[in-house]
């Protein structure tokens, strides 16, 4: 059940992904020209926020062939760390508060884990076999 729930909510947050990029990309048009400089975070933020929703998506299925403490961590701690890294990246580049900037190595550290998780659950499949 809990690698459904992540594929799940890989799907949500891959959609919204989309959705945000293809917001800077149209509807920020303007903003981004006036503020040139905030235009490469938020492309970072949609870089990142999409690479990694692929990654929960396999933390996920990882989960539903084998469920393990360490699929459920890297769900978690994938999650956390778009919210945290991309979305600080988001504010960052629409509000220029540098405040919010302070969160992105958190969520990188929350993104670097869940890698390392993901791998650590996979190597529990082979240990089982």
């Amino acid at each position: 059940m809990a690698g459904r729930r992540w594929v799940m909510v890989a799907a949500l947050l891959g959609a919204a992904g989309v959705a945000l990029g293809a917001f800077g990309a149209h509807g920020l048009r303007a903003f981004f020209e006036a503020n040139p400089g905030r235009q490469s975070s938020y492309e970072t933020a949609v870089l990142y926020h999409l690479v990694h929703s692929a990654a929960l998506l396999g933390a996920g299925l990882l989960g539903m062939a084998s469920p393990s403490r360490w699929a459920q961590a890297a769900g978690v701690l994938f999650t956390l760390g778009i919210v945290l890294f991309s979305g600080s990246l988001y504010a960052l580049a629409l509000t220029g508060t540098s405040l919010f900037g302070a969160l992105a190595p958190v969520g990188g550290l929350s993104l670097i884990a869940a890698w390392l998780c993901t791998g650590l659950g996979a190597a529990r499949i082979d240990r089982r076999q």
